[in-house]
């Protein structure tokens, strides 16, 4: 990584702060591009004497930034599960906007958040746990319901069980006692996702370009940044960075997962949360609606503190290969947006101004 201190470039929109000569959008999509985490210091240290920064915790009002599931998996098209969007260049135009924004807002970011997906090989929604009736593996993207379970379509793996060490029967009873209270939800049905941000893997890592930003905030207003994990509960999915989408146990005796209290009253007690990520319909969507529940419960005026940039996050698209789309969930990342907006939420553009978002 090239560093320059004195020259500034500055960004194409408006913007009170200029945009530190070592950034480069390219990196956006680059594989495993890491920033050296010590110039990264050194650049830091300067540019907070130069622009007289204040440290963090002197801000009268505290700017949440929530980056959600921002990793190489999702961002990049060398990722497992890359969130494309309609246009395949999604999640990488994404990140270069978001990390845009937090240069140009450097000062007026308090703190930064970022969640990291976090999983092991075998886990309810990957292949490694399922079998077909005649113990053939499932694929990727199959939709796994209570009646497909009923009618011995699929069945839990004895695989599974003996890599969790659980006994089948009871894991199978649970198995679809967790595919029934999904579909009770009405949120999701239970989909079978490629193995994606598997502890370990290159690919469970912050994409870079993200990294840099978060890192340089963190040195140039001393604001710790310490990411939040989620998803490595084997027995239930956890799009949502709030709680897992299934608590209970099927035998009733007690919860095997809990909300994250503590990170829910972190954002509640924020003055703004400003909120970007991936994918907009499914970890995004579900940690803000998980968020406006807390909300609601306490003073749904709340909800007007909240901000999506619309321009930071993308929809899951699975590409057939012959110009369509396996999946495409860009209708429900859509009505999610116009929900959040219905709430009392703010959907903004990460290239406009702080100062003219509503209410800011």
């Amino acid at each position: 990584m090239q560093t320059a201190t004195a020259t500034l470039r500055k960004p194409a929109t408006s913007s009170n702060e200029p945009i530190p000569a070592f950034y480069s959008p390219k990196n956006a999509g680059e594989w495993g591009y890491r920033p050296d985490a010590s110039k990264i210091f050194v650049e830091a240290h300067d540019w907070k004497k130069k622009y007289g920064l204040r440290p963090s915790v002197m801000d009268d009002k505290k700017v949440h930034l929530l980056l959600i599931d921002e990793q190489q998996d999702f961002c990049l098209p060398m990722g497992t599960l890359y969130v494309g969007g309609r246009s395949g260049k999604g999640a990488i135009e994404d990140s270069a906007r978001t990390a845009e924004f937090i240069y140009r807002n450097l000062s007026s970011i308090s703190k930064i958040t970022a969640t990291l997906d976090t999983h092991v090989p075998f886990q309810i929604f990957f292949q490694s746990f399922w079998e077909k009736a005649d113990g053939s593996t499932v694929e990727p993207h199959t939709v796994i319901t209570t009646a497909d379970l009923d009618s011995g379509k699929f069945r839990v793996s004895p695989q599974a069980a003996a890599a969790l060490e659980l006994d089948y029967v009871w894991l199978s009873e649970h198995a679809r006692y967790y595919c029934s209270e999904l579909e009770k939800s009405g949120k999701y049905v239970l989909y079978i996702w490629p193995f994606h941000c598997l502890l370990g893997t290159e690919g469970h890592a912050l994409v870079g370009l993200l990294h840099e930003a978060c890192a340089f905030h963190s040195f140039a207003r001393g604001s710790a940044f310490t990411p939040e994990t989620k998803g490595g509960n084997p027995l239930t999915e956890n799009y949502s960075v709030l709680r897992p989408e299934v608590l209970t146990r099927h035998d009733g005796k007690g919860a095997f997962a809990q909300r994250n209290s503590r990170f829910i009253g972190v954002l509640m007690n924020a003055d703004r949360v400003v909120v970007a990520g991936q994918a907009a319909s499914h970890c995004v969507k579900s940690s803000i609606d998980d968020l406006l529940t807390e909300i609601v419960a306490k003073d749904p005026a709340l909800a007007k503190k909240v901000y999506v940039m619309s321009d930071c996050m993308s929809a899951v698209a699975v590409p057939d290969g012959k110009g369509g789309f396996y999946a495409d969930f860009t209708r429900e990342a859509e009505d999610a947006l116009k929900r959040f907006a219905d709430a009392g939420m703010h959907v903004v553009k990460s290239t406009d101004s702080m100062d003219s978002w509503p209410e800011f």
